[in-house]
């Protein structure tokens, strides 16, 4: 099976892109962060023409999640248990937004997943930040200890740059998100229950984002903040897994690329 995630950064104003890269590429399943629509204004009809099923979860012109699977999808679940919601006046009700879709496609457990930016060190957002990966990981663990042989998938835009290496700069970081510590060990946690990360062996040192902004595709001032983190039943299946980096050029291109993971 071909898998990939990709942080679109708008799937109505991407979507020929998105079409093109499937068919290019053959992938079987792709999970879609920062749809950006909702509903009723993602063009599912584009996917089931080329044989996909689809599952999307969006309320507004911000965040939204997907997954569309050529190998079955079922059991679908736009949060995990005990997601926590965000709204900036926390005496106001806390919203659960559109940033996590469950699937499961051809037994594989898939979770499309768009992490909150955290926006600045000492904003609300943060705290919201670590608060989800926090209790995304509590599920995760949960589930490998309830079936040991679970397959399940991790995907997604993660909003964190594990480590210096993930970025073009870390001096320039210093002092933002992304990179703060307390961000690199809410991710290290998902390795602590036995999670794994399973791109980066198969691609060091590349960059899964770059910035419209000041020439940072073109002067290679990215960052690595795409990931697919497996359990370690579904981590023993990868054979092979690859950065597309040719879909962040040209005109009409997502800050992102997508990562593509092959299971045996």
């Amino acid at each position: 099976m071909r898998f990939a995630t990709w942080n679109v950064n708008s799937a109505r104003a991407r979507i020929d892109r998105i079409t093109a890269f499937l068919e290019r590429q053959d992938i079987d399943v792709l999970a879609m962060q920062e749809t950006k629509c909702k509903d009723a204004q993602f063009p599912a009809e584009r996917f089931t023409e080329l044989g996909y099923e689809v599952a999307h979860f969006g309320v507004s012109q911000w965040n939204g999640v997907a997954v569309v699977s050529r190998v079955g999808l079922e059991d679908v679940a736009t949060q995990f248990p005990g997601q926590p919601g965000f709204h900036k006046d926390p005496a106001q009700d806390q919203t659960v937004e559109a940033r996590a879709l469950g699937a499961t496609c051809d037994g594989v457990r898939v979770w499309s997943l768009y992490v909150p930016n955290g926006r600045e060190l000492d904003d609300p957002h943060y705290t919201y930040k670590l608060d989800w990966l926090a209790k995304l990981r509590d599920q995760a663990a949960g589930w490998l200890e309830q079936d040991g042989s679970a397959q399940v998938m991790l995907a997604g835009d993660w909003n964190v740059a594990p480590t210096d290496d993930d970025v073009w700069d870390p001096a320039f970081f210093e002092g933002k998100t992304h990179t703060s510590q307390p961000e690199r060990d809410a991710f290290d946690a998902f390795a602590d229950a036995g999670y794994v990360e399973v791109t980066r062996a198969h691609t060091p040192d590349q960059y899964t984002y770059w910035d419209y902004t000041q020439l940072r595709f073109p002067k290679k001032e990215g960052m690595r903040i795409d990931f697919a983190v497996c359990s370690p039943a579904l981590a023993a299946r990868v054979t092979a897994a690859s950065i597309d980096r040719e879909e962040r050029k040209g005109k009409g291109a997502s800050d992102h690329a997508p990562v593509i993971v092959e299971l045996g």
